[in-house]
C-alpha cells in the first residue's frame, strides 16, 4: 500500500486529514500508529478546525519535522527550507495551503463540532485528495532527499 492510499485510508476511517497523512509515515518517523495519530489529533480542520493551514499540509510538515529536523535551535532554518518547498509544491498543486480557501469557505463555520462523514461530505470535499497530495509529496520528497543517519545519544 502506498502513502497515498494509507492516508487516504486513515481519513476515510474518520481521522482528520492531519492525522491521516502523519500516520501514513509513522513507521518512517519512528513512532506507533497511535502516538502518530494522538500528537496530529489538534491539527485538523485547519488547526482544530478554525479552517487556516491545511491539515493534510500540517501532517507532511510534522513528518518533515520528526525527519530531518534537529533539537538544536541552530538548526531550523534548514527544516524552513524544506517546509517552504514543499508548501511550495503543495500551492502550485492547489493554489493554496489555506483550509478554507481549499473548501471554498469565506470564513470559518466557527464551531468545533467535525461534520459527520456521509456521502454528501466525500463528495462536496476535497479533503481526500489534500490527503493524498500531502502523503505523495512528501514522498516524493523523502525519495529525492533521503533523511541522514541519525547517531544514537549514548
Amino acid at each position: 500500500m502506498t502513502h497515498r492510499e494509507m492516508a487516504e485510508a486513515n481519513f476515510k476511517e474518520g481521522y482528520n486529514c492531519s492525522q491521516a497523512v502523519f500516520a501514513a509515515f509513522s513507521e518512517e518517523v519512528g513512532l506507533p500508529r497511535q502516538t502518530a495519530l494522538q500528537l496530529a489529533s489538534g491539527f485538523g480542520g485547519g488547526i482544530g478546525r478554525m479552517r487556516e493551514v491545511c491539515g493534510a499540509f500540517s501532517g507532511a510538515v510534522m513528518a518533515l519535522g520528526a525527519l530531518y529536523g534537529s533539537d538544536d535551535p541552530v538548526h531550523k532554518t534548514a527544516v524552513y527550507a524544506m517546509v517552504q518547498e514543499l508548501a511550495a509544491k503543495f500551492k502550485a498543486e492547489t493554489g493554496s495551503l489555506i483550509c478554507r480557501e481549499l473548501l471554498g469557505l469565506d470564513k470559518p463555520e466557527g464551531s468545533p463540532v467535525a461534520s459527520p462523514r456521509t456521502e454528501t461530505y466525500y463528495k462536496k470535499r476535497p479533503c481526500v485528495e489534500m490527503v493524498g497530495l500531502a502523503a505523495d509529496l512528501l514522498e516524493q520528497y523523502l525519495a529525492e532527499h533521503p533523511v541522514p543517519r541519525r547517531e544514537a545519544n549514548t
